[in-house]
């Protein structure tokens, strides 16, 4: 394929050409490639090649959970919003936490359309030993607080899994919320029945802004203590990405250790965290209950503030499908999550389009930032020799979030209604896995051609 006149994420005009997977030659327009016979050619002027997003948090349910989600229908999500690497985590049903178990995921991955890596999870009786002998993309996420699949575990299984990941250079992802802190008061009496937003902003109330921040400096400790090189997921404060901040500045500033071994700490945080707060908890509901919950208005601008400025090393979704019926319950039986993976690139391009964001800035926190981070090198770049992972989009052709045109099993998004630049084209190591016409909207998908990036 010759991808012509793209206009690539820091400005410069480029022909791309895609030859065995692989980018083969990134060229100025203004020299041009010539097709080679048979070359399809994608006239891409007025558009914008980017790097495919590397998710690096979603949870596509397989095994345990495929009326929620399977490979097959999340890697079409994936695929249909610019989505061409996923890491799924451990917390399925049986979870991933021995050889046995990590095997039977894979087997189920065959039917994913876009590339992914498999988590390694821990609980009390977890298997190190065959699960490190796997291909592991990286441990976790480690739950501090349940969850999910109730994995959360105690603070000297959490150091003790830091230890076994930091002696075999495998990086650890961490849910961190302390339930001691969390706000029992906030769950008693009347909320108002089920859907209401004396629902969803309880849940708020419940799982405390300090809960996270608490979490999160103890696992930045023991981290620390340890070598091992630790990733917060979904961290939904400001406080505590500044945490994550101040620990990286000071393992990296000039009275650092030279002969620190491990690499320092970063963060994520999700779309939900950064485009929904409590203020929305009356549209939501307990469509809004996820974990960590959704914080209130001056924390989310916080956050994507410290998304603008620098801070936030990754936006990955924590995709979390569940069922119109799951979560349409009252508020102690609603299952926490929402989806997201095919959502992603739209709202941050979006938040491009309305001048919010800089296009480099949302390239590194989806692609090239967790590609780096995670040691996945063929990824989250448009340059000679990477992977052929590439996404071709219309900043000027924005469209309403609707769930109806999104392809996750579960049919909602909580989202619906924001806008979002979606895909016209995604390539994953030069295969087409999606395509959309920008005209008549008529959409296509390849076959399943998936692998696991951690196999050579």
């Amino acid at each position: 394929m010759l991808i012509s006149g793209a206009e690539l994420a820091d400005g410069r005009v480029r022909d791309v050409r895609v030859r065995d997977g692989t980018v083969d030659a990134v060229e100025p327009t203004t020299a041009g490639l010539d097709p080679d016979p048979g070359e399809r050619v994608v006239d891409a002027r007025g558009r914008h090649l980017l790097p495919g997003a590397v998710d690096a948090h979603v949870h596509f349910r397989e095994p345990g959970g495929s009326h929620k989600e399977t490979w097959a229908s999340g890697s079409r999500s994936a695929a249909a919003g610019g989505v061409t690497t996923v890491v799924d985590q451990p917390n399925t049903s049986p979870p991933t936490v021995d050889g046995d178990a990590f095997d039977g995921k894979a087997d189920l991955a065959a039917d994913s359309l876009v590339d992914y890596g498999i988590n390694g999870g821990v609980t009390a009786d977890w298997d190190p030993e065959s699960l490190f002998e796997r291909p592991l993309f990286a441990l976790g996420e480690v739950f501090l607080a349940d969850s999910t699949g109730d994995m959360g575990i105690a603070v000297d299984l959490f150091e003790e899994a830091l230890a076994e990941a930091a002696a075999r250079d495998v990086p650890v992802t961490v849910h961190a919320e302390d339930e001691t802190l969390f706000d029992d008061g906030a769950l008693a009496g009347d909320l108002g029945g089920v859907g209401t937003a004396a629902d969803a902003d309880a849940w708020s109330a419940y799982r405390t802004a300090e809960a996270e921040v608490a979490a999160v400096e103890r696992a930045l400790g023991a981290a620390a203590e340890s070598d091992a090189q630790v990733h917060i997921a979904h961290t939904s404060t400001p406080e505590g990405i500044d945490a994550v901040v101040a620990a990286r500045e000071s393992e990296t500033g000039d009275d650092a250790d030279a002969t620190a071994g491990a690499a320092p700490p970063t963060c994520e945080v999700t779309p939900h965290h950064l485009f929904l707060s409590r203020e929305n908890a009356g549209r939501l509901g307990t469509f809004g209950r996820m974990n960590p919950p959704l914080r209130s208005e001056e924390r989310r601008a916080g956050v994507f503030e410290r998304l603008r400025d620098g801070d936030v090393d990754v936006v990955a979704t924590d995709h979390a499908p569940h069922t119109v019926a799951e979560k349409r319950q009252g508020l102690a039986e609603a299952a926490s999550g929402v989806p997201g993976v095919e959502t992603l690139y739209p709202l941050l391009l979006e938040s491009v389009r309305k001048g919010e964001l800089t296009l480099e800035r949302v390239r590194d926190v989806v692609a090239a930032n967790p590609a780096s981070i995670f040691g996945v090198e063929a990824k989250g770049r448009v340059a000679e020799g990477a992977d052929a992972d590439l996404v071709l989009v219309d900043l000027t052709n924005p469209r309403e979030i609707e769930a109806g045109a999104l392809h996750s099993a579960c049919g909602w998004t909580p989202f619906e209604g924001l806008q979002g630049v979606f895909p016209e084209l995604t390539l994953v190591r030069g295969e087409v896995v999606y395509e959309r016409d920008p005209v008549t909207g008529a959409e296509s998908f390849g076959e399943a051609a998936g692998r696991n990036v951690r196999v050579s």
